[in-house]
């Protein structure tokens, strides 16, 4: 769903990381406290008005993730929104009037605005499972009776998102050959599921391939093109997609709440039929016609507006940034550009030696996105570098606004020319021994739960076990005196959980927080486990049971 360049990671990587590298400090409210943000305080419309309310608003140079606002929309989508606001419209009629719309400017058969790229992943599962046959509709997600009722998809495309396909009730079917592929697809199979990117451009499995074993068999191929920028005609559907699903809040600068579904007009009906207003399992993704007709404006200007105009204005920014923190000694820089059409932006790469500056780009990231004026940018470091004596930021340039990138700059120069000391590398010794067993209360937003910790400990580093209610799985870090930190990543099929363990041991007692990512703040305690006292002999039986 995006490209992976040396400076970033995957939007799927970035997922799996739980936002760990791309946007630190800016989850759980950390940042803001950091930041000195205002006192909360009533609602003041205008240039300062999250200040108003005690939340201080970041400079984006990481790009469209959704957790730090995803894209700025554009004026003639906010015009669009202002004027629909101000009227009533039979919301169907409006739906075919915009579907005729995207028809006409993008090539494709129809179009349909979704509450969201996700809310469209799980519309047009519904028009595959039910055919528009609203006596289905309203049955789902109880799939009893239903002859489509399996999504094939290959392993490279299963992912967080797919949840809202999974939220109709269907079963997904994992493959990862093409033979497999060809195997799975049967007289069930209600749909194809594809997550754009390189995997689904080339080899054995890529959508061409795809498409010449389900076109036989008239099964749909839905591919999941949030983060793409929007090709006219459209590449996927000429490559064999039935739909295409995008972001409206990301490229397209469109309304954020907002995605765009093209391709074939009969199964584009059916999921509008399966979308709010209408009652049934899409009525919670309604999309007002605010919203309609801001992302029929956003299309509206892709299709004009001059692209070659904006990558040059992308890397003037690029090329002041970099200006100016050249000046530094020891720093490098050189600029990043996509190969494919997932956040199709330039991107400029800082880079130094940690030991020289004595900061690495960890260190910078987190504090650029905890210091006033708060900027969220890539972040690379030893632990994600081939080369120990090269740490480095990047600045991406398609999210950031005019004024910027002078603010970058002098905020990333500053940083850099600080005058810091050689960081010791000595660990304060451990205050006791945490190895054995603990049993962890932990205590979410809304419920409790129980896990096992299993630690084994060499001085002051500590592997083991963590044991949570559904699997278990390895689990290090270390303790620093009285400081304990444990990580640990529960997995599942295309999305991960990490549990970030900080806590203070006293005796047989441990007690801190879990930082879960995007997952947001736990808190737990832990005791350490007490064995019976009394001391049994086992005995081993010397054949099979009898009487006793």
């Amino acid at each position: 769903m995006t490209d992976t360049r040396d400076d970033g990671v995957t939007r799927r990587e970035l997922l799996q990381m739980g936002h760990a590298f791309a946007v630190p400090a800016l989850v759980g409210g950390v940042g803001v406290h950091a930041a000195g943000a205002a006192a909360a305080g009533p609602l003041k419309p205008g240039p300062d008005i999250y200040q108003s309310i005690g939340v201080e608003p970041v400079i984006n140079c990481r790009g469209t993730f959704t957790i730090i606002g995803g894209s700025i929309e554009r004026p003639e989508v906010r015009a669009a929104m202002d004027a629909a606001s101000k009227h009533f419209v039979q919301i169907d009629e409006l739906a075919m009037a915009v579907g005729q719309r995207f028809a006409e400017l993008t090539g494709a058969e129809w179009g349909m605005v979704s509450a969201g790229c996700a809310a469209g992943l799980k519309h047009v599962t519904a028009a595959c499972v039910t055919g528009g046959n609203p006596e289905r509709l309203v049955r789902i997600p109880d799939l009893t009776g239903f002859d489509k009722t399996e999504v094939v998809s290959p392993r490279y495309s299963r992912n967080v998102y797919d949840a809202a396909i999974r939220n109709i009730g269907v079963t997904m079917i994992t493959v990862d050959t093409a033979e497999e592929f060809e195997r799975a697809l049967g007289p069930r199979t209600a749909m194809i599921y594809l997550n754009a990117g390189e995997e689904s451009s080339s080899g054995p499995l890529s959508l061409e391939n795809i498409a010449r074993m389900a076109r036989p068999r008239n099964i749909p191929i839905l591919i999941d093109a949030a983060a793409e920028i929007l090709t006219v005609p459209n590449v996927h559907l000429q490559q064999g997609a039935t739909i295409v699903a995008y972001s409206g809040g990301k490229a397209l600068c469109g309304p954020q709440c907002a995605g765009l579904l093209l391709g074939r007009k009969d199964l584009l009906l059916s999921a509008w039929q399966a979308s709010a207003p209408h009652h049934g399992p899409g009525r919670d993704n309604k999309v007002g016609r605010e919203e309609t007709l801001g992302m029929l404006a956003a299309v509206e200007a892709w299709v004009t507006r001059d692209h070659d105009a904006d990558w040059k204005t992308w890397l003037s920014w690029l090329d002041a940034v970099a200006a100016r923190v050249s000046t530094v000694a020891g720093v490098k820089t050189s600029v990043q550009l996509p190969t494919g059409l997932s956040n199709r932006s330039p991107a400029l790469t800082i880079s130094w030696d940690p030991a020289a500056l004595h900061i690495t780009g960890e260190d910078v990231a987190e504090h650029l996105a905890s210091t006033k004026p708060r900027i969220a940018v890539g972040a690379g470091g030893r632990g994600r570098q081939a080369d120990p004596t090269v740490t480095s930021i990047s600045v991406t340039a398609w999210m950031m606004q005019p004024g910027d990138a002078r603010i970058v700059a002098d905020r990333i120069h500053a940083v850099l020319t600080t005058r810091r000391e050689p960081r010791s590398t000595a660990m304060p010794a451990p205050a006791t021994t945490v190895a054995g067993r603990w049993d962890v209360d932990i205590a979410f937003p809304s419920s409790k739960g129980q896990h096992t910790l299993a630690l084994e400990q060499d001085g002051n580093w500590l592997r083991g076990t963590h044991k949570g209610e559904f699997s278990t799985r390895d689990v290090v870090g270390t303790i620093e005196g009285t400081t304990v930190t444990l990580r640990s990543v529960e997995r599942t099929l295309g999305s991960s959980v990490t549990f970030t363990f900080s806590g203070t041991v006293s005796g047989d007692a441990l007690a801190g927080s879990i930082h879960m990512g995007e997952y947001l703040t736990a808190t737990f305690t832990a005791k350490k486990h007490v064995y019976p006292a009394q001391r049994t002999r086992v005995v081993v039986p010397k054949g099979p049971p009898l009487a006793t």
